[in-house]
């Protein structure tokens, strides 16, 4: 018996860039500028095909949801940040996969940024 498979996804959302204030138990003087890059996959030809929102990822309410939970939070760890920004976008967007790395600009003296990447989900349709 042959089983047919469905293709993986390749089609992908992204928000690069996006910055959200974090404030780290460490810190707590002062918010600390972190920028989030992030890819959803997803198959995009339902929303091509209706030309409509409901079929795709929000960009604006992704960015505000991350944006309130990373206010929100006093976590010691960009790694405690990250799984909670994957498990929000997987939780409340349906995300299936995603790849999401999160940079701490000067937080280490002689670099540009430290951070981390993480991914989660599968890449495969269901």
């Amino acid at each position: 018996m042959l089983v047919r498979m469905s293709p993986p996804l390749r089609d992908r959302i992204y928000l690069h860039g996006l910055e959200v204030q974090g404030v780290y138990v460490h810190e707590r003087a002062a918010p600390r500028l972190l920028r989030v890059d992030l890819e959803l996959a997803c198959d995009t030809r339902a929303a091509a095909a209706s030309d409509d929102l409901a079929h795709t990822f929000d960009y604006d309410a992704i960015a505000q949801h991350l944006r309130q939970l990373a206010a929100g939070m006093q976590p010691a760890l960009l790694e405690t940040l990250a799984e909670r920004m994957s498990e929000l976008l997987m939780r409340e967007f349906g995300a299936r996969w995603l790849r999401l790395r999160l940079d701490k600009p000067g937080a280490v003296p002689g670099t540009a940024s430290v951070g981390i990447v993480i991914e989660r989900g599968l890449r495969a349709a269901e």
